[in-house]
């Protein structure tokens, strides 16, 4: 079977909030699908929700990870060094952040063309799943085989907003860990530099129906 490998960069912030819904941003300045940014949601009750900016990243992202829902509505993340404005149909998130964390500056002695390949994910995979518990930086499913090479984190210090017009609180611990997939996000909320490297198969399509 002949398979390729494609790469997504940008940056994935985990929100958890006082009303128990837990929220993972992506916003992608580079990817097969253009730049994007889209929001893997669970509520309290264990719904979860994808909200993607169009059909095609809807379909990519729904053939790696679960949801109950999926929302096709307009998306924007308006970015600024320290903030997010998270805008979609449904969802409105604003999000502060901090310093580096201990975890940033660890990545940072890690050279990028290192840290993003998929050896390097592969080797620190069990790592990160002890030390970030359950946190993976590589994961198989379907179709597909996904490395995630962490460049950065941040702290996020702020978050407010609202899902379907329903306040979601403060800021919170990411817990319990959202359940999408083989991966989580760290208990902190943070916002993480990265660099995920997909490998397909070739008879898999990016846009289109």
């Amino acid at each position: 079977m002949t398979r390729h490998r494609v790469r997504f960069r940008g940056r994935i912030a985990g929100v958890g909030t006082t009303s128990g819904t837990r929220v993972v941003v992506g916003r992608w300045d580079d990817s097969p699908l253009g730049s994007f940014a889209d929001a893997m949601v669970e509520r309290p009750d264990g719904h979860r929700i994808l909200v993607a900016p169009d059909p095609d990243v809807a379909r990519f992202v729904a053939a790696t990870y679960e949801f109950d829902e999926i929302r096709v509505e307009p998306f924007t993340a308006i970015a600024d060094p320290y903030a997010w404005r998270v805008r979609s149909g449904s969802l409105s998130l604003d999000l502060g952040f901090g310093a580096r964390t201990l975890l940033g500056g660890l990545l940072q002695v890690v050279p990028a063309r290192v840290a993003q390949a998929p050896w390097w994910c592969a080797a620190t995979d069990g790592v990160a799943r002890v030390v970030l518990d359950g946190v993976r930086t590589r994961g198989e499913t379907r179709d597909r085989r996904e490395w995630y090479g962490a460049t950065d984190n941040q702290r996020l210090v702020s978050a407010s907003g609202t899902l379907d017009g329903v306040d979601l609180g403060g800021l919170a611990p990411v817990a319990p860990p959202p359940r999408f997939g083989f991966s989580s996000t760290p208990v902190q909320p943070s916002v993480t530099d990265v660099v995920t490297t997909i490998e397909l198969d070739r008879s898999v399509r990016l846009v289109g129906p």
